[in-house]
Parts: C-alpha cells; structure tokens; sequence
C-alpha cells in the first residue's frame, strides 16, 4: 500500500448544441448545430495523509478564469476550503468543435454570438458535479506511473520555427514532435480504475468546416477505453467502474494532421481521422502499462503563483542572452490572425509568411518610437494593442496563475497557454533541475486554469509563425514562466510556503451581450412535435447509416445535461433496451431551423461491426417551448428496421 487515497468523478459538461460559436478555430460561421459526441469533465481527487490535490480535465475548447473562479467559488460553499486555487488545477484538452461564449473577455465571445450563459453554467455545473463524485469516490488506491512512445498520432506544424532552435534543443526531438506518452494508472483490489494519459498532439482532427459538438481525437480516446472497452454507460454509471481522460501536454505546435492539412492524415476524412488519431493514443497508453511501470511514491505537493505578465522583469539567467529584460504587454501578431495552415486558415488577408503592411508599420514607426516595446515584441508585426485596451474592455487577461504540482515522482507544470515542445522542454528541464526529478517525470500541463495563447521560445518566435503571432506578452514570454516555475520549485523543494498573491479581478458582475431569445417553437404545419418526416429502410446490415427526421424544437431550449436528444433501441423479450445515444461516436444530432420557428431534426446512427442481428427503432427526444417560456417535452419515435 502506497498510502493514497484517489476519487474519481465524470460528468457531462456539453454547452448549447444551437446557434453557438464554436471556439478554437475563430470562425464565425462555425456555429453548432448538434452533436457528434457529447462533452464530458473528469475530475481526481488525490489524497496523501493530509494533502489533497485536485485534477479536473475538461473537454473543452479552453480554460477561461471565469470558469476556474466560477468552480471554486462552488466548491467553496460546497466543500469549504478543501479545493482552492492552491491546489486545484482545471485545465482543458482543446477540442476546436465546443461550444464557446463562456469566457467573461470579450476577445473569445466575438465570433460566438455573445456570451452563452447556458454553455457557461453546462460546463460549471458538470465540473462541479464531476467533483463531488470524485470527493464522494475517495478510496484507497495504488498509483503506477508508466510510459511509452507515440509517433504516428502527431506532427510538427512550424518547423521552421522549431529549426530555429538550437542544435541541444532540436537533436532531443529528432522527429521534431515530442512522442512521449505518460500514463498516471489506478487500481484497487488488483483492478484497473482509472487512467490519465498525458501526449502533445492538437485537438484537431476535426476541421472548422465541422458544426456538430465533437470532443475530438482525446475525446474518442476517453470514449474508447470507457465505453468500449470498460462498457461504461454515461447516463446511467454515475460512478463508473472506469474513468480515463486524456490531457494535453505541451502541443503549442503539435498536429494530428499529418499530411499538415486540415481534414487529412491518416485518412482525408475528418471523422475517421479523429478516431484513428485517438485509438492511437489508447492504443499508446494501454502499451504504457506494459512498459517502464514504477509505483508512485513520495507523496503531495502544490505552489501556486498568480503574476501579471505584462512588464515582468526576467532575469538575465533565464532569457538566453545574458541580460536582463522585460515582458510586453499583450499584443497579437499579423501572423495569429492567419492561423495555422495545418489545422485551419485564420482570416483571409494574412499570412504566417509575413505581412508587409503590419511588419513595416511596426519595424519603421511602432518600433522606432518605442524602444521598450522593440525589445519585447520585434519583429512581430504588431495588430492591436490588446494592453492598452484592457484599461477600458476586458480584451486579453495579463494577470494569470502559474502552478506547480507534484503527485509522488510526478511533476506537473500547470501552465495556462498553448506551449510548443521546445518551449516545454526548457520549462521541464528548469523544474526538473532544482527538484532532482527525472527529465521524463516533469510534464507541461498546458491549458491550464487560464489563457494566454501561445508560449514559444526567443528563436522560434523570431520566425513569427502562427504560434509566435500568439505569444502575446512578446520574445521574454517564455524566460518570464521558466523563472516563475523555477521560483515554484524551489520552494517546493525547500518545503517553503509562496505567497500567491492575488488573482485576476473577477469580471462576473458586468453586464455581457448575449444572444437573442429564441422565438417560441411552432410545429409544422400539418404535424405535431415529435412526428417522423422520414423514416429509416426497412432493412440493413453492418456499415450502414440509418436515418429518420423528426419535426423537432430548439435544442437549446433544455441541454438535457447528463441525458441524452436520442436513442437506438434494441427490441428484446424484456422489452425496448437502449443500446447507443448522443454521447456515442456512431451517432449524431443535427437541428435545422425550417422558417422563421419551425425545427427539423436528423438522427443518424452509423450501425457497428458487431451490432446484433434483430429489430430496432430510432427515438427524439426534445422540449418545445411556447410563448410564456413553459417547457413540454415530447418523444418522436421512428419505424422499426431490421439489421441481417
């Protein structure tokens, strides 16, 4: 026995499947219009005599301090001071096909129609609930730490960014990706619990042409080992036997495109592609547990700094050229509104090649002007000035938290932005350092507790890139987060208290645009909610897709959190059994809006290699709402169809 206690909790955090802006890609027209794979937030309670960490790994696009400040503001009143800032981290696995509208700054509710208050409340109240059956599943557990390598599930989208880097940096990653693969394992009596696996490739397989909610390739890896190797059935297993999520590591410029286009590698269709991308990465962390297995010892430990990165004087050993500097403020490049070609073109007009109005407008004016911002920023071509704005608009948040976690020999460095493998290596080399671990034991847990975009090296953000047109605080980004986790592990290592200091102001009183109401659904004419349009052939065999419509209602009248818009059913001698709903990857929801208040909706599902022979019917369920807002919900029920 090991002396760990470990809870695990799941739960659904899927935002509004209608009408909102998807987040990640910043494509405005990316607007959800069902679901694919419903959403869902893991959460691990650690327990070690009296210290207790707290894990919360969320499928979503990212992590905004509206939602950190929102979680433990509940947690608060729900559990006192037991999960804090100080040892609590929430971080994200970056899916681009999530509901966005959550964040209380306004640069991330621009191209999702406003502040969407009901995705907002989806995701804290599934964290939340995800905690409390973690805290309620605390049990004794034996922890294993176990690694492998993966090197067909991603690719590196700048490289010549990362040629920039010097030769001790570039020869560590040969392939120029990181294949590493950390698996933290869990078990009880001799079984497997749990799993959580950390590797850096982009939530990305799925392309920002894509409109059904989708927690892409990390996502149908958790999917996979729950559902169909575990038989974990999410509406009804509150407790599951089995929990496995899939956390990002550091992916700054890591993609699971592999011909570095979008939609294409392994296969050039999306859909494929997010689950071949993500069984590799099950595939990975089911071979870990057979590989370099050690029992976690040793114990908790947690700091947490919150620093304003803005002016953030770096020492001279930190920043690679012997002198001291100082930070920018926020300003995002020419280069990040491009995007990355790999996964998605930005806006039209820019490049990641250069941009010759914005470059010369900086290099001859801007920079000339300002010697302080041509230190922190050159050769940026400089955009908007994100800093300048804060004082009157909430645009980019400047003051975040940086942490520090270590579960036995395991360290986690929680870092809130997008960080490249290099950028990642040199973070993990400064912890690893001071605390004596080894190199292979100290991870980048990006995405964590907040937001800063990307985070490159000094030489890669010279190329000015799409990661280096994101690094927002400019070319000391880095050296300032490698002397704030090396001031965190020393004083883990010394067993001394930081002074966190105090977080960002909490923006939750101001008033935020949202999106219009919804105009009171209307059945079409002639029908009644739930009535079939179409209805499925009578029979089919394995591979087909069956499809039936329904005249539906607007999804987002009722989430149907933790429930579900649809079932298969199975007929049996006990009667009609469920066999998939929308949380299952051959499944999918789609609502279109017929007139100005009439819905149609598509169930599809794509039938299995093992699906039994027998008969079966497709089911809606929706809620329509009239004029005084009442709410009725309604089941629409397909013909019956037989599989040989």
């Amino acid at each position: 026995m090991t002396g760990y206690s470990v809870g695990r909790g799941i739960s659904d955090i899927t935002g509004e499947p209608a009408d909102a802006g998807m987040l990640g890609y910043g494509k405005a027209e990316q607007r959800s219009d069902g679901i694919h794979t419903r959403l869902r937030a893991r959460a691990f309670v650690f327990e070690y005599g009296t210290d207790r960490l707290l894990l919360v790994v969320c499928e979503i696009p990212l992590i905004f301090d509206s939602i950190c400040n929102a979680v433990l503001a509940r947690l608060t009143t729900r559990f006192g001071d037991r999960y804090t800032a100080a040892n609590t981290m929430i971080t994200a696995t970056h899916t681009h096909c999530g509901p966005g509208g959550y964040s209380h700054h306004y640069t991330y509710n621009a191209t999702t129609n406003g502040y969407r208050a009901k995705t907002f409340d989806a995701i804290v109240d599934g964290a939340v609930e995800a905690v409390e059956r973690a805290d309620s599943d605390l049990s004794p557990t034996t922890l294993t730490l176990s690694r492998t390598e993966l090197h067909n599930a991603s690719v590196n989208r700048s490289r010549v960014a990362f040629d920039r880097n010097p030769l001790h940096d570039k020869t560590f990653f040969p392939e120029a990706n990181d294949p590493q693969v950390t698996v933290l394992a869990m078990e009880r009596e001799d079984a497997a619990v749990g799993a959580i696996t950390w590797f850096a490739t982009h939530n990305t397989s799925m392309t920002n042409t894509n409109t059904l909610i989708s927690s892409d390739n990390k996502g149908y890896a958790s999917y996979h080992w729950e559902r169909l190797t575990e038989n974990v059935d999410y509406l009804r297993d509150h407790a599951p036997s089995f929990i496995a999520a899939f956390a990002q590591t550091n992916s700054g410029d890591m993609s699971p495109n592999l011909n570095l286009k979008p939609g294409s590698g392994p296969t050039d269709d999306e859909v494929s592609n997010t689950r071949i991308i993500g069984l590799r990465q099950f595939d990975a962390a089911t071979k870990a547990l057979t590989e370099h297995t050690a029992a976690v010892t040793g114990g908790l430990d947690s700091r947490t700094l919150y620093v304003t990165l803005s002016g953030y004087e770096v020492a001279h050993e930190f920043t690679g050229d012997g002198k001291a500097h100082r930070t920018g403020p926020p300003i995002p490049g020419a280069a990040a509104i491009a995007g990355a070609s790999a996964d998605g073109d930005g806006f039209a007009g820019f490049s990641e090649n250069g941009n010759p109005l914005f470059d010369r407008v900086s290099r001859h004016l801007i920079y000339r002007l300002s010697g302080s911002l041509a230190d922190s920023h050159a050769p940026k071509g400089l955009v908007a000035p994100a800093g300048s704005i804060n004082k009157f608009v909430p645009m980019i948040i400047e003051r975040v938290p940086v942490q520090l976690f270590r579960i036995g020999q395991l360290y986690l460095i929680g870092i809130p932005g997008e960080v490249t493998i290099v950028a990642g290596l040199r973070l993990r080399r400064t912890v690893a350092a001071i605390v004596g671990a080894e190199l292979t034991d100290v991870l980048v847990a990006g995405y964590s507790n907040g937001y800063i975009h990307y985070v490159t090296t000094p030489e890669e953000y010279e190329a000015q890139r799409y990661e280096g047109g994101s690094t927002m605080f400019g070319k000391w980004e880095l050296p300032a987060l490698q002397q704030i986790a090396a001031q965190l592990a020393t004083a883990m290592r010394e067993g001394v208290a930081v002074d966190h200091g105090d977080p960002a102001p909490d923006l939750s009183g101001r008033k935020r645009r949202g999106p219009a109401q919804a105009p009171a659904d209307v059945a079409l004419s002639g029908h009644d909610f739930g009535d079939q349009l179409t209805a499925p052939a009578g029979r089919y065999v394995a591979g087909d897709r069956v499809v039936s419509t329904f005249v539906g209602a607007y999804p987002n009248n009722d989430l149907r959190r933790g429930d579900t818009y649809l079932e298969v059913q199975q007929q049996t001698e006990a009667g009609w059994a469920r066999i998939a709903d929308d949380g299952d990857f051959a499944t999918t929801y789609r609502w279109k809006r017929r007139g100005k208040a009439g819905s149609v909706v598509e169930v599809a599902w794509r039938i299995p290699d093992d699906a039994a022979a027998g008969t079966y019917r497709l089911r809606y369920h929706g809620d329509a709402r009239d004029a005084a807002g009442r709410l009725s919900p309604f089941t629409g029920t397909s013909n019956t169809f037989g599989i040989e």
